[in-house]
This record gives structure tokens, sequence and C-alpha cells, in this order.
């Protein structure tokens, strides 16, 4: 059966004014399955893994389980793109074998075929992850994760595991994982490899020429930034500062220890030179300030551009969502940069341009007086007073998610947002700091989620909803103008 739900826009302080009726049909697929946000066909999801672009594609490989909807023994599943936004899932690329399950890494494009696993004619991509001895760690021992690779020589499709496999051995320590290789030149001179990689409360960092051979050059952060929790998958990237200069931005995300409770993604600003990073201060700082974006890593081989995708769940109920055949879904794509605020860098991230081939239709205010054939919307406007403002998203059924800005604080509150009771920690406000002005907002709605950007992502709260009946009505603050809604799809 198909089912509809308005969206009712209210322009004035959610006081009772005429209303301007939409409506839209819900996705005819099951329960919370999002319209154009990443999900498994079926199984259990978590981190992004593998990014890298080849050949006019964008590889997202991601950690999954496909006999079950809680975690288990960990393979890469695979999915391409072509365009970032519509997704084919492929087979799965890497399955869990004698040395253990398939934790998360990334992939690289060997151009000039250093590791010998492919030929200068057809240089290899080659994938490094965490291999996790399950086996092992049951026993008590400390040593069960080491490094390996795989490698393909047809595009991605098909994945061979190094014959040698681990490439990199424990240091005996219980947490060492999550590979992050990129292209580095190496201190004679020669082209290389650096690693970022996460070990139980700090980050290693290892350079090689070959993939294979791997020599520690420093490490960072046993006392510094966040530390509730242990840190995983890192990413280490090269950015440009507003003023020209090069900064090296440092992803680290952490489990438990985040802002929101659970898990989240914080980063470092600083300079990396000689193999060692130095931060540019002491501050905390996070890439989301919502509960549900963790373990994001960028793509590989873009050029200049930094493109970033996250884990749209929180270890604290991930694996007790009320979704049926699959758990979890990625958020939508996005570029980072960096910004200035008052003398402090900070990161923006923005979502990728991408997502505006996502636009089907445009209904600006005057126009919202028909039918949408989707329920995935993205709703955009401008702030006119940047000390506060408010929107309302509600059911029929009384469910509700208020966004606001007040007293110096962005909050999306979800507590009564529908399916709340399965864990504790999920009803809650979720509110971040902004101490500069707020101008414009930009929310991406799906079936399961909200993704709230002010100022093209100067600040962002990403959030899982399960309403149990779609959101009807939307109501704006008087101090929003210029207001579009944006229907989405991916098909046509």
């Amino acid at each position: 059966m198909k089912n509809y739900f308005f969206l009712i826009l209210f322009i004035g302080s959610f006081s009772c004014k005429e209303a301007i009726e939409i409506e839209f049909k819900s996705a005819e697929t099951e329960k919370y399955r999002p319209i154009y946000h990443f999900t498994p066909d079926f199984g259990w999801m978590n981190d992004p893994n593998g990014m890298v672009f080849h050949e006019g594609v964008y590889h997202l490989f991601y950690q999954y389980y496909p006999d079950s909807t809680v975690w288990g023994p960990m393979h890469w599943g695979h999915a391409i793109s072509s365009d970032l936004v519509s997704w084919d899932r492929k087979p799965i690329a890497i399955y869990p074998d004698s040395l253990g399950y398939i934790f998360s890494g990334s992939a690289v494009f060997d151009r000039e075929n250093s590791s010998g696993l492919g030929s200068i004619e057809n240089p290899p991509l080659v994938a490094i992850y965490t291999y996790h001895d399950m086996e092992a760690e049951q026993s008590g021992a400390t040593d069960y994760q080491y490094q390996a690779i795989a490698y393909s020589i047809d595009q991605g499709i098909s994945w061979d595991k190094y014959q040698n496999n681990p490439v990199l051995p424990n240091q005996g320590i219980k947490d060492f994982r999550d590979p992050k290789v990129m292209p580095w030149t190496l201190e004679n001179g020669n082209p290389g490899w650096l690693m970022t990689l996460a070990v139980m409360d700090r980050i290693q960092f290892f350079s090689s020429e070959n993939l294979l051979d791997w020599k520690m050059e420093s490490e960072f952060g046993q006392n510094q930034g966040a530390h509730g929790g242990v840190w995983e998958c890192p990413d280490l990237i090269p950015m440009t500062a507003p003023d020209g200069s090069q900064k090296w931005v440092l992803l680290v995300s952490i489990n438990p220890g985040g802002p929101q409770k659970g898990s989240a993604t914080q980063y470092f600003i600083g300079d990396f030179e000689e193999g060692k990073f130095t931060p540019d201060d002491q501050l905390i700082r996070w890439l989301d300030y919502g509960p549900d974006n963790y373990a994001g890593v960028t793509w590989s081989n873009v050029e200049d551009r930094h493109l970033f995708i996250g884990w749209m769940s929180n270890w604290l109920y991930a694996q007790e969502v009320p979704t049926e055949k699959w758990r979890s879904a990625m958020t939508i794509p996005r570029e980072l940069s960096l910004f200035e605020v008052n003398g402090t860098l900070l990161l923006q991230s923005s979502p990728a341009a991408e997502m505006k081939e996502l636009r089907r239709k445009t209904y600006p205010l005057s126009q919202l007086q028909t039918t949408l054939p989707s329920e995935g919307v993205e709703l955009e406007a401008q702030i006119k007073n940047e000390e506060e403002f408010s929107i309302l998203l509600e059911n029929e059924l009384g469910e509700k998610v208020l966004i606001t800005r007040a007293n110096g604080l962005v909050s999306v509150d979800r507590s009564i947002a529908g399916q709340v009771d399965f864990h504790p920690d999920f009803p809650a406000v979720h509110s971040a700091p902004m101490s500069w002005e707020s101008e414009s907002i930009r929310i991406f709605l799906d079936a399961s989620s909200i993704e709230v950007f002010i100022n093209d992502g100067e600040l962002v709260l990403t959030s899982t909803l399960f309403p149990n009946s779609p959101w009807k009505t939307a109501r704006f603050s008087e101090n929003l103008s210029d207001i579009v809604v944006y229907e989405l799809n991916y098909e046509d």
C-alpha cells in the first residue's frame, strides 16, 4: 500500500497562519529504508573502508556481516558509483579467513606498481586492512590484530590476498588497527607511502617504499585530545588554510567518549614534517556534533578534493535500532575544508556538490502546492536573525523533531521522535556551541535520518530517527526566509 503524508509550512514564530500543504508519497520499501543514503541490501554494516577513486569510479567498501543484522565475522562489502549519490552494490570483496576477520582499512592506486603486485602496464589497486584473530583474542592474547594487504588487477572487481601477510605484525598491543594509507615523499626524496594507524590511545605513523615493508616514523596523541575511549579509524589529510598555507588535519574516531555519549570523530589541525604530526593547539574539536556520524574517512586518489563519508550510527545502540532486514546507513558524502573563526581554524564539512544532482524538483515557498513523488527531501533557508531560529517537524501521532539555535547552542531534539525506547541514551537533545553568526541552514531528511548543516557545514549535527509515521508538518520560525524544498531521489 502506498502511504502519503503532508508537509505544512507555517511561517511566523510557530503561530498558526495560512498553511501551504505539500503531499509526499512515502517510499515503497521496507520501513525506515532510506531513499538516497547508502544501505546494504541485508545484514549488518558499520565503518566505511577502502574508499578509492579509480578510472571514473568511486569505490566504497564497508565493514559487513551478511548473515545477521548484528555485528559478526567482518567482511569487506563493496559498492561503486560514478557520481557519489547512486550506488551499485557489488559482491563481497574480501572474506575472513584463517588469519582472522577483515577489519577496517583503506585502499590506494599503486600507480608505479611499487608493490610489484601488478605491472607497469596494469598497476594494482591495493587494499590495506586489519586482520582480527578472534580465537587469539578469546584465548587471552594481546597481539591479535595486524595489518595485511589484498590487491586487484581488474579495476577492483576481484581481490587477491597477499601471500606473505601480515605486512605489519602486532607490537603486543590489543588495539592496533585501521590503517589509512596515502602517497608520501620519503626522507630520501623518493615516492613512497605513509600509513596512519590507530594504536589504543594514540596514532602511529609508518612509512614504506612498496606497501609491503613498513618502518615506524613517530606517534602522536597519548596525552592530547579526547580520551574517553579507544582511538579508531584515523585519517591524515593535507589541506590549504584560508591564508594559503598548508595545514594537516588528523581525524580520529573515538568510542566511547563523544560529546553526545558513545561514538564520535574528533580532529586536530597542525603540521606534519619529517614524519611527525605537531598540533597547533590543545583544543578538542569535533567533526560532527550529532550522535550518528562515526568512523568516517576520505577517498583516496581524488586530487585536491577531500571527500568524506561516515557510518551513520553510534555503538551505544547500533545493534538495537528498529530496522528489520538490514542495519545502518552511511551519511551523505561531504567535502572537507578549513575556515577561520576569530583566528582559530576549524573544519568545515559541506554536503558534496554532487548532492545537488539528486534534486529532481525544486519548490520555492510560493509554489509548494503540488505532489512530490518521494519522501526524501532537502530543506534550505536563510537565517535573518543569526542569534536564533527554530524548525519543528511533526507527524499525526504527536512525534516531533525540533531544530533550534538559542543561547549560543544549536540543538536537535529527538526525545519524542518516534521509536526511542530501544536504548535509554537514544531519546535526547543533542547540542553544539556556536559562537559565530548563523546565516543559512540545509537539512537533509530521509526515511530514518536528519543531517543539519549550518552555514554550509561550518557546524553539523547528524541524527538517526525512527518515526512511527512519516513526518507530516514542518514549522519554520519567522526569522527564516527564502525557504526552498527539493525533492531528492537518485532514480529517474
